[in-house]
């Protein structure tokens, strides 16, 4: 579980490029919403001035949340701005990615998709 938070946050920060699989979308979402619940019940329990950590924690993963729904919809085949969408959105983040590749990048379940594409043009 913090395999993919760290991946997402660390390694894919601010990369709105290819596919991200359902697992790795809402691990991050988990993760982050953990982290979230736990700042702001710390700062509210120690003393209300410490919000301002939750607050900066917040604008810290922002730019990571939007990268990784961008990528979550260019595996199910959509562009950036369905996660306008609410509902749609909340829709498309619990669907299977398409099968294969797609515009968007390789299949990210598929590991050795690579592989089979060698000698082919």
């Amino acid at each position: 579980m913090l395999e993919m938070y760290k991946k997402v946050v660390f390694e894919n920060y601010a990369n709105f490029n290819g596919r991200a699989r359902r697992q790795e979308y809402w691990m991050f979402f988990l993760v982050n919403l953990i982290i979230s619940f736990v700042l702001g019940f710390i700062a509210g329990l120690i003393s209300p001035s410490l919000v301002i950590i939750a607050n900066i924690y917040s604008l810290a993963v922002l730019v990571p949340g939007i990268a990784v729904a961008v990528r979550r919809m260019h595996d199910v085949g959509k562009e950036w701005w369905y996660i306008l969408i609410p509902f749609y959105n909340l829709y498309l983040c619990c669907i299977e990615g398409e099968k294969g590749s797609n515009q968007y990048g390789a299949d990210p379940k598929n590991q050795l998709e690579d592989i089979s594409e060698i000698g082919k043009e």
